[in-house]
């Protein structure tokens, strides 16, 4: 009797420990929205609010701070889904047409040193073509070179992408300056 007695001590006290220890985290947030008299008590501060990182990122790491959709990239977006489509179908005549002249030839030659046929068949194995169509936002263009924000498929985020004019057709060039900087370590 005396086991029981002394094990049901030690199996409630080890709970009443376990249970001080694993509480919630006590409530820093000063920010106090009171008013007190009718008067506006709120700093000009106050409606600003602080970015916190996603847990996954590394501490130090800048977290670009998503922004708002300007335009629904009235000129790109056709480009954009035209290359998913060329992509899907494996259609390198319409691969083309829509690819700059240097990314296109730039791809032809990684093709051809990998000993593959088709450049359409062989882009198609390194672009994930996504189930639904990607969504292309904030275009902005400055003569003959633009940038498209695209997210679908690979890119979870929105992720810019520049663009050229070729012969009076924008083309994509497959290059992006965010996803350049994480290729360089920047």
């Amino acid at each position: 009797m005396r086991k029981f007695y002394f094990g049901s001590v030690i199996i409630a006290l080890s709970s009443l420990f376990f249970a001080a220890c694993g509480g919630p985290a006590a409530n820093t947030n000063t920010n106090s929205n009171s008013n007190s008299g009718g008067q506006n008590t709120s700093s000009p501060n106050s409606n600003q609010q602080t970015q916190v990182a996603p847990a996954n990122v590394p501490a130090g790491t800048t977290v670009k701070p998503v922004e708002e959709t300007i335009n629904n990239a009235p000129t790109l977006a056709p480009v954009v889904h035209a290359y998913y489509d060329a992509l899907k179908s494996k259609n390198t005549a319409a691969l083309r047409e829509v690819l700059s002249a240097e990314f296109f030839a730039r791809s032809e030659k990684q093709m051809k040193e990998d000993g593959a046929k088709d450049l359409a068949t062989y882009m198609a194995e390194f672009d994930t073509i996504p189930d639904k169509p990607v969504e292309v936002r904030n275009e902005k263009i400055e003569g003959n070179k633009a940038v498209a924000e695209i997210k679908g498929g690979d890119y979870l985020g929105w992720t810019p992408f520049t663009f050229v004019n070729e012969g009076g057709k924008w083309k994509f060039t497959g290059g992006s300056t965010d996803l350049n900087a994480v290729k360089d370590g920047k």
